[in-house]
């Protein structure tokens, strides 16, 4: 009789401290999903939306630099999602928004705009 009550009175204030508990093992894995945020996610969302905001600025006579590296002049804009680029004397390529890396600032070095990126 007297280990019954000794287990009962056990589990009773072993269940309150293991809901607390529960909730301290938790609060661990929020702060880090808080901290991954601010430094990761909001950051790169907030590049996308500037990387954007440029594509869609573009235009025809604009310089740009693709994503294989490659300097261009944009000759003409053909549809909303693709241009007509020229990357030498005479030769004309299509090039779609995805393939655009920056526009670049034909006035600036190449050091100054890379800083800038």
């Amino acid at each position: 009789m007297f280990f019954d009550s000794a287990a009962y009175a056990q589990t009773a204030s072993g269940g309150a401290a293991g809901m607390a508990g529960g909730l301290g093992a938790f609060l661990p894995l929020i702060l880090i999903f808080v901290v991954f945020y601010f430094l990761l996610i909001r950051p790169q969302q907030k590049r996308q939306k500037q990387h954007m905001a440029m594509i869609d600025s573009l235009k025809a006579g604009d310089v740009i630099l693709t994503n294989g590296g490659i300097y261009g002049t944009i000759t003409s804009v053909i549809d909303t999602q693709t241009f007509l680029v020229e990357i030498a004397s005479g030769i004309k390529v299509k090039l779609t928004k995805g393939g655009i890396a920056a526009k670049v600032d034909p006035t600036q070095s190449l050091e100054a705009q890379q800083e800038k990126k």
